[in-house]
Order: structure tokens, then C-alpha cells, then sequence
């Protein structure tokens, strides 16, 4: 993850939660008390964030101490203590709440991914995200998904070339929308094109595209899709995949699955961080 934007992020959630200062903390703890606390995992899961989370409590107590009983991707059960911290009571009080949102955020977004990877896995098949993520939280939540271990499709709009029913719908076809995409991007640049129908694959295909994403079709119009392919482009399923149906998906031949529901509607895992001293 590029540090610059981390930190940048952590210092704005610090800023919205603490605006004027934590009246409560201040009011309460003296300046020189010192704490130790636990993060403690109440359900089972996979982490991903502890370093966020450090950085969180960092930010307010540079001196803070960290101790680590577990690493981002490991699976935990509930009731297992996965890290600790030594320092300024103040420090940790006033950044438990932004150091837990991201941690118990980025942990069930990974244990997400990390269920939907391991349900495909026997048939080849890998489990990428998408761009609906958290607005100015996507470095964070595609970093969460790779902890999980599935894979980030595109970061952005600049990283790889995807044309979509509106695309395709303004330019007036497949064809003319790759055709004039090819005349002003890099040769590095991969191109994908999103298909709705066989007569879709087809026109992808007769262009030459790289990757062919299978937007919301059967179970039945994929099978024939993917023999349609017949290897000369990667396949991608996407759209309406769930738990309840990602094995049939994985099932039809696709070389990858796209699920938005990764970032977009992972629920938290339940951590706490509890007071020792």
C-alpha cells in the first residue's frame, strides 16, 4: 500500500472523529498515564488491517508499542487476542474507535473474499473485486481482498481498459468502441469488453479483445459462452454472484468471477479492544 495515502486517510477519520478534541478522554485521564490494551477477535474470521490500526493509535502516540500475536491474512477464531499496544492513555483511547472501524472493516472484507475464493478454488477458478468500493477507501479495501486471497480487478479507470454497455451503446457497437480505443491506448494496456448476449461474445472475439466479461448472463448462456471462447480470451463472469451461486458460476469453465458484494457488502468482523492496565 503506498504510505502517503494511508496515512492521509487515517489523519481524516482521526480529524471527523476527534473535531475539537475528545472531551471525555481529556477530562478524565492525566496527560501521563500510561495504558496497556488487547484486540480481541469475538468471532471467527481473517484479519487484515493491524497495521492500519497501529498507524491509527500512532498518529495521536508516536512511542506507542505494538505487539503482534497474529498477521494480516491469518485465520482466527473467537476469543483469540491478536495484537496489543503500551502507551499514552489518552492516545489509545481517543484513536479506538477509527484504529477498530478500519480493522474490523479491511478483517471482514477479508474473511469475505476469503469464503468466496475457497469455494471455487477446486475448479481453477479465482474470485477478483470491483471499483464499488467505499469512496476514498478503495487502497485499503483492495488490500483487504488480496489479504483474503482473491484478486483486485482494475484500481481505477487508468489502469486498464473496460468497455461497457454504455460505452459500447455511445460508440455503436463492440467493434467501433474497440476499434477506436486500440487507435489511442498503450500496447501494454489490456482490453476488456462486457457482453450481455452470444451475439456480444461473438463481436468480442471477431475484435480481438483480451478479456470477455460475462455481464448477468444464465448459467447456461455461460457454458455456451465459454465454448464460444474456446480460450482465446479470458472469461470473466460477473453480476448478481453470491455465495448461493458462485460453485454453479465457477462451474460453467469462467476463468475468473467478479463480485462487488466483496467491498460493497462485506459485513465488520466483531473486534474489541479492552483496557488491561
Amino acid at each position: 500500500m503506498n504510505l502517503l495515502k494511508v496515512k492521509k486517510i487515517i489523519e481524516e477519520a482521526l480529524l471527523e472523529d476527534l473535531g475539537m478534541g475528545d472531551i471525555t478522554t481529556e477530562s478524565i485521564i492525566p496527560e501521563d498515564r500510561e495504558a496497556s490494551a488487547t484486540f480481541i477477535v469475538k468471532d471467527n474470521g481473517v484479519i487484515a488491517g493491524l497495521s492500519i490500526a497501529e498507524l491509527s493509535i500512532h498518529t495521536l502516540d508516536p512511542k506507542a508499542a505494538f505487539t503482534y500475536h497474529k498477521k494480516d491474512g491469518d485465520h482466527v477464531q473467537a476469543g483469540e487476542e491478536i495484537a496489543q499496544v503500551f502507551g499514552s492513555a489518552r492516545g489509545i483511547l481517543s484513536s479506538e474507535r477509527v484504529a477498530l472501524n478500519f480493522l474490523q472493516r479491511m478483517s471482514g472484507i477479508a474473511t469475505m473474499a476469503s469464503k468466496m475464493a475457497n469455494m471455487v478454488k477446486p475448479y481453477g477458478v479465482k474470485v477478483a473485486d470491483t471499483r464499488k468500493t467505499t469512496p476514498n477507501l478503495r487502497i485499503l479495501e483492495k488490500y483487504a481482498v488480496s489479504v483474503g486471497g482473491a484478486f483486485n480487478h482494475r484500481y481505477g479507470l487508468d489502469d486498464a481498459a473496460l468497455i461497457k454497455d454504455n460505452h459500447i451503446k455511445v460508440a455503436g457497437g463492440i467493434g467501433p468502441a474497440v476499434r477506436s480505443l486500440r487507435e489511442k491506448i498503450s500496447h501494454t494496456k489490456k482490453i476488456e469488453v462486457e457482453v450481455e448476449t452470444l451475439e456480444d461474445v461473438m463481436e468480442a472475439i471477431e475484435s480481438r479483445v483480451d478479456i470477455i466479461m460475462l455481464d448477468n448472463m444464465s448459467i447456461e448462456e455461460m457454458k455456451e459462452a465459454v465454448k464460444l471462447i474456446n480460450g482465446r480470451a479470458i472469461v470473466e463472469a460477473s453480476g448478481g454472484i453470491r455465495r448461493e451461486n458462485i460453485v454453479e458460476v465457477a462451474k460453467t469453465g469462467v476463468d475468473y468471477i467478479s463480485i462487488g458484494g466483496l467491498t460493497h457488502s462485506a459485513p465488520a468482523l466483531d473486534i474489541s479492544l479492552e483496557v488491561l492496565t
